[in-house]
């Protein structure tokens, strides 16, 4: 590799990490060309990209980013996971895609916004639901008590319209 590839290799590199809210580092030993882009596919239709590293060119390239240390797992054959819509999405691709490739690729390390992620807590992510099924159980826990709340206050509506009615009808007694 030229010495310019290099250097475009490692700032895109670097690009793609400050573009990610995520990525994670695995081992991607055992994984055949067929295998790899089977598993490119089922990122990318996840919005995640997985991008093979040389481990120096990694290093140089997160050596000037404001991130977690993240080196000691830059050994053996490395590829990295961008997650750029989502958290638990790419997470659980690896996981999934690992379960029916005799557990290929393996988490090593990733970073969550500025936070460093060990192996299996990116491997509790995975078994995370995915983010719609997150918001609909909260729209869900927040559904009851909305509807307690507009069930009550119809109830007032209706004593308070019931009260003018009364007070309607007491004033044309008067009169």
């Amino acid at each position: 590799m030229k010495r310019t590839d290099k250097e475009a290799f490692v700032e895109d590199f670097r690009s793609r990490i400050e573009k990610a809210p995520v990525f994670y580092l695995t081992d991607f030993t055992g994984l055949d060309v067929k295998a790899m882009t089977e598993l490119r596919a089922q990122l990318k239709n996840q919005g995640a990209e997985y991008v093979v590293v040389k481990n120096r060119l990694a290093k140089m390239a997160l050596a000037e980013l404001d991130i977690p240390d993240v080196s000691g797992a830059l050994n053996g054959p490395t590829g990295v996971v961008f997650g750029y819509e989502g958290v638990v999405e790419p997470a659980k691709v690896l996981a999934d895609f690992a379960k029916d490739h005799d557990q290929k690729p393996v988490f090593k390390m990733g970073v969550l916004e500025d936070k460093l992620l060990a192996a299996e807590q990116i491997a509790a992510l995975a078994k995370l639901p995915p983010r719609e099924a997150l918001l609909a159980q909260l729209a869900g826990a927040l559904e009851g008590p909305m509807a307690a709340l507009a069930a009550a206050l119809e109830g007032k509506i209706q004593e308070m319209a019931g009260l003018l009615e009364a007070l309607r009808q007491e004033r044309d007694q008067e009169s």
